[in-house]
């Protein structure tokens, strides 16, 4: 990537913008910086930020655009951030629905930043707005975190549906039940229900579940043809988040008391081997509730 100037395996012809040095030694890439946005994958995330903790101890910001509670602990990426760090870094999180390959390209998007600090949250968000690129400011940092979550494992759900042909009455039942089940765990864990009508809830829901520029669509869609869980993440060739978030979020929602049906039958799906015509029937047969 140093030499040709693009990332020529997930963003070919994206070219860097100028003054953009990349570079393999964490060290030297952050030792002067006051600011450290991080993206990676939920289940890299406290390894990240501990490499990055003995590097600058005493980072007074923090950003991060990583989607997913940790597997083996159930926490939000700003709780994972709080262990790692001290209370004297600023933290915040970038969340929406913005396909990397459409931001590369100059398209127009919008997504959300939450900090509890309000002058960071301004700052960030002024700072990576473009003509083409907008940023909202939030202060629910568990709704923005909650969202970017749910809406990954039930994204494989509707890669699901849409792959055994139910078509589109399926598909906004699933969205629209499937964003109930977002709102009732983000109340939960302290969040906003207002949080959950914006980009960082519905907005990057619909996104997810509806372009095969999702991954976690297309591992839906892979599972439908009758492919396995290897061979459909083999076949993506990236993380597929939902699948983590599958396990994550079932595993919270138990604990937290929350009925998440639809999260239920994705898991049941991916790590019980259940059919998913089952679990599709299973859906259909539940006792009526009010909406």
């Amino acid at each position: 990537m140093a030499t040709v100037g693009c990332n020529e395996r997930y963003l070919p012809g994206v070219n860097f913008p100028p003054g953009l040095e990349v570079s393999d030694d964490l060290r030297a890439a952050v030792q002067a910086a006051d600011d450290v946005l991080v993206v990676v994958p939920s289940h890299s995330f406290r390894e990240a930020l501990v490499a990055l903790h003995h590097v600058l101890p005493n980072l007074s910001h923090l950003a991060w655009a990583t989607k997913g509670f940790e597997l083996s602990s159930g926490l939000l990426p700003h709780q994972v951030a709080a262990e790692v760090f001290s209370g004297n870094t600023a933290f915040a999180v970038l969340s929406g629905p913005t396909f990397a390959k459409e931001v590369g390209r100059g398209l127009p998007s919008a997504m959300t930043i939450a900090s509890k600090d309000a002058d960071y949250c301004l700052r960030l968000a002024k700072s990576i707005t473009t003509g083409t690129f907008r940023a909202y400011t939030a202060s629910d940092i568990v709704g923005v975190e909650v969202g970017g979550a749910v809406k990954n494992a039930l994204a494989i759900g509707a890669g699901i549906s849409d792959g055994l042909g139910f078509g589109a009455n399926t598909r906004i039942a699933l969205l629209t039940r499937g964003l109930a089940e977002m709102t009732r765990l983000g109340l939960a864990l302290g969040a906003r229900q207002d949080t959950f009508m914006g980009l960082s809830g519905m907005g990057d829901l619909v996104l997810t579940c509806t372009d095969d520029q999702s991954r976690n669509r297309r591992f839906g869609l892979a599972l439908a043809e009758g492919k396995s869980i290897e061979a459909a993440q083999i076949e993506i060739g990236q993380v597929v988040e939902g699948y983590y978030a599958a396990q994550a979020v079932y595993e919270v929602a138990k604990q937290r008391g929350v009925e998440m049906p639809i999260v239920e039958q994705i898991h049941a799906v991916i790590y019980e081997g259940k059919d998913p015509q089952a679990a599709v029937t299973e859906l259909m047969a539940r006792p009526i509730t009010p909406e």
